[in-house]
């Protein structure tokens, strides 16, 4: 499995093992004040990161583009903003509205980086130049 695929697997994990835990405590407490950023973690840190690690192990040409570590950057850096900016608002905490916004358009960034490896040609590998080995 490529490496980007293997950490998009990774952080996925972590985000949805906190993911699953907010909901417990939400669950255990009785107060679902936290469920956009609950949803959001869930959606965007587990469901969003393993489509696009599953992408990248079905294009491997792709994911050993210096691009899809930036995708993996940029992502998974904006998912971890956005969310933790997202629970203190979500508690009361208005002063942090503006990790929301920003952690919400590093996301977004990351989506479009996305979105633009999968329209972009894949670079080709010739015989004489086999891709490196993971």
């Amino acid at each position: 499995m490529p490496k980007v695929s293997h950490l998009f697997f990774q952080s996925g994990i972590v985000f949805l093992v906190i993911g699953i835990g907010m909901g417990l405590q939400m669950s255990i407490s009785g107060v679902h004040n936290v469920t956009g950023a609950h949803a959001h973690l869930n959606l965007l840190g587990w469901v969003t990161s393993a489509l696009f690690g599953a992408y990248y192990a079905l294009n491997p040409a792709k994911a050993a583009s210096r691009l899809a570590m930036i995708h993996y950057g940029v992502y998974t850096l904006g998912v971890a903003g956005m969310i933790v900016g997202l629970y203190f608002l979500l508690q009361g905490n208005a002063s942090f509205e503006p990790l929301v916004v920003v952690g919400s358009l590093v996301t977004f960034a990351g989506v479009l980086i996305f979105a633009y490896t999968v329209f972009a040609p894949a670079r080709t590998v010739s015989p004489a130049r086999p891709m490196p080995a993971e």
